[in-house]
C-alpha cells in the first residue's frame, strides 16, 4: 500500500518528522523515501524541484497526488486512511477545532523558538543586537507559558481521543 507513496525529507527538520511520524501513526510502512543533505544543497536537486518548485522539505508523493505542505500531507494521510492505524483528526466537532487551533497555532511557537535558535546563523554578525536576542528569548518566555497553560488543562484524553502516555506525545507531534 505504502510502496506507491515517496517522501524527500532532511534531518533536524520538525515538518519533516511531522509527516514521518504520520506515516508511521497510519501504519505506512514501506513507502520509498530519501534523505537529502541541506549543505550539499540536495534540496535543489532536480528530483525536489519537478515535485516542489519551492525547493523545501518534506516532498511527499501518493501516486499522483504532491502535498509539499507537512500539516497538508498529515491531514491527506488522515483523510485516505481514515480508517487505518491512529485517528489524528477527532470526530467531536468541539475537539476538531481545538485540534486545529492547537496545530496551526504550533507554528506560532515554532517560529519564536527559530528566532532564538537560529539567530546568529540568519543574522550577520555585524547586524546582532543583545536587545533582539533579548526580545526574541523574552518572546518565547511568553510563548512557552502560554502552552504550560494549556498543558495544565488537558485531561487525560488528547484532544477527544484516549491515549496512554506513551501515545500522547505523538499525538503532540502531530499538533506542534
Amino acid at each position: 500500500m505504502a510502496n506507491n507513496m515517496t517522501l524527500l525529507w532532511c534531518t533536524f527538520s520538525v515538518p519533516c518528522w511531522r509527516v514521518m511520524i504520520a506515516l508511521e501513526e497510519k501504519m505506512l510502512q514501506g513507502y520509498n523515501q530519501t534523505l537529502l543533505d541541506f549543505d550539499k544543497e540536495e534540496h535543489k536537486s532536480t528530483i525536489v524541484m519537478d515535485l516542489n518548485p519551492r525547493a523545501q522539505l518534506p516532498t511527499f508523493k501518493h501516486g499522483d497526488c504532491i502535498v509539499n505542505e507537512s500539516y497538508g500531507a498529515c491531514m491527506y494521510l488522515e483523510n485516505q486512511f481514515r480508517s487505518q492505524g491512529t485517528q489524528m483528526i477527532p470526530e467531536g466537532l468541539a475537539e476538531q477545532a481545538l485540534m486545529y487551533q492547537r496545530m496551526f497555532e504550533g507554528q506560532t511557537f515554532y517560529e519564536k523558538l527559530s528566532d532564538v535558535v537560529y539567530y546568529e546563523y540568519y543574522v550577520p554578525q555585524g547586524e546582532r543586537h543583545n536587545s533582539a536576542i533579548k526580545r526574541n528569548k523574552d518572546n518565547l518566555a511568553i510563548e512557552i507559558k502560554l502552552w504550560e497553560g494549556y498543558f495544565q488543562k488537558m485531561e487525560a484524553h488528547h484532544f477527544g481521543m484516549r491515549c496512554s502516555s506513551s501515545r500522547c506525545p505523538h499525538t503532540f507531534s502531530y499538533v506542534v
